[in-house]
């Protein structure tokens, strides 16, 4: 039997690269938000997670949060004092190092570095995290757990039993000890025991003003965590191409 011209086999792996042109516009959004906005600050992110990011973006809406290319992102920005755009805003175009982004807003400098030093969101822990405490099980039953959760626990090393239709420990379990880097089934019981050892956290490193002053914030310590910047976030400023401008 001949094969049907419509039997096709089509490679779900192929994406369309953003390109040059979304480099440019890009690069352009962040020249003109030099003018609107009073300050722009770098900034990295610890424990990143989408929802919160969202979150973050929603209660900031007043201001604009941008990730991608370090380059592309310097490019807007001028990297030296002969090209850039706004009075010494190359020193912080030369500050856009590893995982970072640019928040831009027009609230005070003193009013953002302590929101920002205040806030931090609770979430849980991820495999490669380092456990902030020692988490102990006691032999006996477990309310926390459903019946139907048994193939589940056992497969992940607990040692766990039905009795009489409840999850019941057999001996006594350590999920982790402090200090622990957490493998990925340590991870998921402590999310199934609903027990929060990361925080959503953005540091800020550097801050420059519209009057032309720069200043590195606390030393320029920027704390990066083991997944930060691994999962894709949904905004338009990021995902930017490999390539440079």
């Amino acid at each position: 039997m001949p094969r049907s011209k419509r039997d096709q086999k089509v490679s779900l792996t192929k994406t369309v690269k953003k390109g040059l042109p979304f480099r440019k516009q890009l690069a352009d959004e962040i020249k003109s938000c030099t003018e609107n906005y009073s300050c722009i600050f770098t900034f990295t992110v610890q424990n990143m997670r989408n929802e919160k990011l969202k979150d973050l973006r929603k209660e900031w809406r007043h201001s604009r949060f941008f990730f991608g290319k370090n380059k592309v992102m310097a490019h807007g920005l001028g990297k030296n004092p002969s090209i850039e755009v706004q009075k010494n805003i190359h020193k912080l175009a030369k500050q856009l190092k590893g995982q970072c982004g640019l928040l831009f807003t027009n609230k005070p400098k003193d009013e953002v570095i302590e929101w920002f030093k205040s806030y931090g969101e609770p979430g849980f822990a991820r495999s490669g995290d380092v456990a902030q405490v020692k988490v102990n099980l006691e032999a006996g039953p477990c309310a926390l757990f459903q019946s139907s959760m048994e193939p589940v626990l056992r497969k992940l090393g607990l040692p766990v039993k039905l009795d009489r239709g409840a999850i019941t420990l057999i001996k006594d379990y350590t999920v982790c000890k402090k200090g622990d880097i957490l493998t990925p089934e340590q991870a998921r019981i402590l999310k199934f025991l609903d027990i929060q050892m990361a925080e959503f956290k953005i540091h800020l490193g550097c801050v420059w003003t519209n009057n032309g002053s720069f200043e590195i914030i606390n030393g320029g310590k920027m704390v990066l965590g083991k997944h930060d910047g691994e999962t894709e976030m949904e905004t338009e400023e990021i995902d930017m191409d490999e390539e440079s401008t």
